[in-house]
């Protein structure tokens, strides 16, 4: 099976310009003549003759740039939709309607959740950070804030109902000290 290689190999700087020409950048090419040239010496049906294993090596080739422009495509849809979801991400404006009740309800949350909720959901800080100053591994504290949320969650639900099951916007429960039911 050394013809196989002696072909790929003598067309090399042809399957190069091939990708090239098709890609428009030279080390992505080159990248991916490797990644072809792998896959085709891994395959166990080769062909026999020459003339067969340039052809054959371009059909891989060829898949392989598509591939490439899949991935892309799909990497290219999913900035979008992440860029669709930062713009829809809650405003200052927002922040300040969004329901006020876990103001009034977070001293009924426990101290070490309490001071989670504060520092990550209010203030912003990084959990890596948060982890480190209270010596706990990233995993840990994770598991912690995902426990203080769901705290808090319970006892929003028993306190406004509908708020935290709607995330009402311009809610007054926070404003009068009682539980007030969002419209």
């Amino acid at each position: 099976m050394h013809h196989v290689e002696d072909s790929l190999l003598k067309n090399l700087q042809t399957f190069i310009g091939f990708a090239r020409k098709r890609i428009g950048d030279t080390h992505l090419a080159e990248d991916l003549v490797q990644e072809s040239l792998v896959k085709a010496l891994a395959a166990d049906r080769k062909p026999v003759d020459e003339e067969d294993t340039v052809a054959w090596f371009y059909r891989i080739l060829r898949r392989s740039v598509i591939d490439l422009y899949r991935r892309r495509d799909v990497r290219s849809r999913a900035l979008e939709r992440f860029a669709d979801e930062l713009s829809d991400a809650p405003t200052a404006a927002d922040e300040r309607q969004l329901c006020q009740c876990f103001k009034r309800l977070l001293p009924a949350v426990p101290e070490q959740y309490r001071e989670l909720l504060q520092q990550i959901d209010l203030e912003g800080k990084e959990i890596a950070d948060v982890a480190a100053k209270l010596g706990v591994t990233k995993n840990n504290l994770t598991v912690r804030l995902h426990r203080a949320r769901k705290h808090l969650r319970e006892i929003l639900a028993q306190n406004c109902r509908a708020c935290s099951k709607h995330g009402c916007l311009d809610c007054t429960c926070g404003e009068s000290g009682e539980a007030v039911h969002c419209h």
